[in-house]
């Protein structure tokens, strides 16, 4: 049976359409099959915010809600009958094979008077199950409680003999009680951490509280105030200001706003990461100490100038490297005081377009929301699926179960710092950050991170002369002096490397900015292989909306023998065992069975009856091609004896060329996240970066490479 989720809100302001992404997120994270519907619009606007945001941040295509003006008709002409027909219709247009349909119910806006009744009637007509979300607007838990249960009893029937469950939203957690977050911004979820929210005094006494009136607390979301950080194109969009410089207004956010009317060296001492700087446009003087400030790193979010005036063109030849550098600058008519309380009073829901704001919402909303309950509710006979949130879910919580130390050699790269900061504060890894500490510490302000204790900085000078003996020997049949060993110590992928194999460490991650050969090179001459393993090969984690996918070799191998693609395909099945996916490994050709034939065939053939005679328990089959293994349907028909044709988790391709071309054209044609490539086959793990990594690609080869770590003792 199709669960129904209803999620109404029980007042203003309490963040339904967040809290609806936030339970998609976390169904998508449990593997469960879902569904989202908004069926009636809650503006008269032609595209529905919250519509785009699933169509934004999920492989969801749902269909637009009711216009507000058509459901407005039919409720004024008292055929309200005929609205719940048209909402059963878009229902019913996405449930087809999902196990949970989250849909969103009416927000009581000024515009929208007949919300409750419309929710009430919805609630009815799909026999939906209740999700109440409030948000506490007084510190007094019974009295929050009171409020719910108040709020429901609109709903009459519709709650008997039902659980009746409630999410709490923005609610505000003491200082003292939780522990702050240690980095902001866009990126993977960060912020407080669901066990220790869940043990603050104001959670337990609220969840105490819901309980005492019969409701299951679903979820408790912290307020956290970088979930309402908008872009400086939102704020230029809002204020409908004149843009004299774009810059980089889709990603830099506004933190914090400063008004500067008064001296430099004052206005010099509010320029800090994410602020908004607020100045009178004939303030010159301003303008310039700001884009000064830019230059010197730190990452402001723009310059908004007030009355109507310009800088002159010499002003901003003189600050073009401010410009060059991405800082936005915005100019408004009104006074600085008018444009402040503007920008204080600014919407700050998120944009049907924001996509990185969107998935933090999601994520962070996700992780404080009862797992278990949810997995109750869908209770399903169907194999679930690997989804790209499930698997990042469950490499977070495998990382933070191995608790291993990495050893990040680019350690005063600022997209390094700031993801070792993130895996410290998530509990991912115990991450070393090589380099001077000097530079690291600046690298670190620039980005408006705070390392915290979890990330230990060690510079190479002081340990390099204790790993120049046991490189000498590890080196010695190739004539190693000690000269050159201390030379070779000098880089620090070398330094990181020897580090993993001393026992110091327990994995490595570099490539930020070194070439894959300097990050593999020092790995093969002092780590080497396995001691099961006779090469190294690679895999990629391709994050498909539906699912994740391994992909290998696409990164290593150029032509492998069937003696080792075989290998190959058995090190690839185990990665995807290793990650909680199940293997069933497909081994890709041009032809299927025997269909085709050739050289390049009969490899195939020949290595995956090798693969099977080593591991005859293994779903592996082949040759295959890659549409029968994909797609079910073309593998009935093509393979219809297969055990893996039409639903291959793992897909081996027969030379690199194959592989690293595959994975490319579905990484960016179908704008699929790869997380890769992971390296198979050393003793020890060593993981490369591609150089333009984003944070959160380095956060998450950091888990894999700890997960790799553990699996090995």
């Amino acid at each position: 049976m199709t669960h129904r989720l209803l999620v109404v809100p029980t007042g203003h302001e309490v963040g339904v359409t967040s809290v609806g992404l936030g339970i998609v997120r976390a169904l998508d994270r449990l593997g469960l099959r879902f569904a989202f519907c908004k069926p009636i619009a809650t503006s008269p606007r032609k595209s529905d915010r919250s519509t785009a945001l699933i169509r934004l941040t999920t492989g969801l295509n749902p269909p637009e809600p009711i216009a507000q003006d058509e459901a407005e008709r039919l409720l004024g002409e008292g055929d309200d009958a005929m609205l719940m027909e048209k909402v059963v219709e878009r229902i019913d247009s996405v449930s087809e094979g999902a196990d949970v349909i989250v849909i969103e119910g009416l927000v009581p806006v000024p515009e929208v008077v007949y919300a409750a009744r419309v929710n009430i009637a919805m609630a009815q007509a799909l026999d939906a199950e209740l999700v109440l979300v409030g948000a506490p607007s007084q510190p007094d838990p019974v009295k929050v409680a009171d409020n719910i249960d108040i709020a429901s009893r609109a709903y009459g029937e519709v709650q008997t003999g039902q659980m009746r469950c409630c999410i709490l939203n923005k609610v505000h957690i003491r200082d003292d009680d939780v522990p702050p977050s240690t980095t902001r911004g866009i990126g993977p979820a960060l912020g407080l951490s669901p066990v220790a929210l869940n043990q603050s005094p104001e959670v337990l006494a609220l969840s105490q509280a819901l309980r005492a009136e019969n409701y299951h607390p679903l979820g408790i979301i912290p307020y956290r105030e970088e979930l309402t950080e908008p872009r400086v194109m939102d704020l230029a969009a809002q204020l409908d200001a004149d843009v004299i410089h774009q810059g980089d207004w889709t990603r830099r956010r506004v933190r914090k706003m400063s008004l500067c009317a008064a001296t430099v060296s004052y206005a010099c001492q509010t320029f800090e990461p994410g602020t908004l700087v607020i100045t009178p446009g004939d303030r010159e003087d301003i303008m310039v100490a700001a884009c000064l400030a830019s230059i010197d790193g730190i990452h402001l979010a723009g310059l908004l100038l007030t009355g109507g005036r310009r800088p002159s063109d010499r002003v901003v030849e003189l600050c073009q490297r401010a410009l060059d550098g991405g800082l936005p600058i915005l100019s408004v008519p009104d006074n600085s005081y008018e444009t402040a309380a503007w920008v204080h009073g600014m919407s700050r829901k998120v944009p049907g377009d924001d996509r990185a704001r969107a998935e933090l919402v999601m994520d962070a909303v996700a992780s404080h929301l009862d797992a278990n309950w949810l997995r109750e509710l869908a209770k399903t006979a169907r194999e679930p699926r690997m989804t790209t949130p499930a698997f990042r879910h469950r490499l977070i919580e495998k990382a933070r179960r191995a608790n291993r130390r990495i050893v990040l050699p680019e350690g005063d790269e600022p997209r390094t710092i700031t993801a070792a900061a993130i895996c410290a504060e998530r509990g991912i890894a115990r991450c070393v950050l090589l380099g001077e500490r000097d530079a690291i510490s600046r690298a670190a302000k620039g980005q408006g991170v705070r390392l915290p204790d979890g990330v230990e900085i060690i510079e190479p000078e002081s340990i390099a002369e204790d790993y120049v003996a046991p490189m000498m020997e590890l080196r010695k049949h190739k004539g190693l002096t000690e000269g050159a060993a201390r030379d070779a110590l000098q880089d620090t992928v070398v330094l990181g490397t020897m580090m993993l194999k001393q026992g110091t460490v327990d994995g490595l991650v570099s490539g930020a900015v070194h070439t894959t050969a300097n990050t593999i090179r020092p790995a093969l001459q002092l780590i080497k292989t396995a001691p099961d393993s006779s090469l190294v090969s690679s895999v990629f984690f391709m994050c498909l909306p539906e699912q994740v996918l391994v992909y290998g070799d696409c990164a290593v191998n150029p032509n492998p023998t069937a003696e080792q693609l075989a290998e190959i395909a058995l090190q690839c099945a185990d990665s995807a065992a290793a990650f909680s996916t199940e293997p069933r490994v497909a081994m890709i050709s041009y032809s299927t069975g025997g269909s085709g034939g050739g050289s390049d065939v009969d490899k195939v053939v020949q290595a995956t009856a090798i693969a099977k005679e080593r591991r005859p328990e293994l779903l592996i089959d082949g040759p295959l091609q890659y549409d029968a293994a994909a797609i079910e349907e073309v593998g009935r028909k093509k393979a219809p004896d297969s055990p893996v044709a039409g639903r291959a988790t793992v897909f081996v391709f027969p030379d690199l060329n194959t592989g690293n071309t595959t994975y490319k054209a579905v990484q960016r044609s179908a704008h699929v996240v790869s997380m890769g490539p992971m390296l198979q086959g050393l003793a020890k793990p060593v993981n490369d970066l591609s150089r333009g990594a984003l944070v959160e690609d380095i956060v998450f080869t950091i888990a894999l490479t700890a997960i790799q770590a553990s699996a090995m003792t």
